[in-house]
């Protein structure tokens, strides 16, 4: 494995368990924990922009379909509105 992508990922990890709010560390630790390891390198970089994103934009995206500051309808985007827990 490629040693600088193993430290990417497990930064996105940490982005996703530690957001402020205990409802979204779930919500997207779990999403990222089930998915990471089958996302592509272009996918890892969209999941990056997708958690740069405040924490009530996503979770109006994940559960109202609202896109506001343009979330990008990619895969990643598209998968995590999809996932269930």
């Amino acid at each position: 494995m490629n040693i600088k992508l193993e430290i990417f990922k497990k930064k996105l990890i940490y982005r996703a368990a530690y957001r402020g709010t205990k409802e979204m560390d779930i919500l997207l630790s779990s999403f990222v924990n089930k998915h990471i390891d089958l996302f592509n390198e272009n996918q890892l970089l969209e999941l990056d922009k997708f958690l740069n994103f405040d924490d009530e934009v996503i979770l109006n995206f994940y559960q109202h379909n609202t896109i506001e500051n343009q979330i990008d309808e990619n895969s990643v985007s598209l998968i995590f509105k999809n996932f269930r827990l």
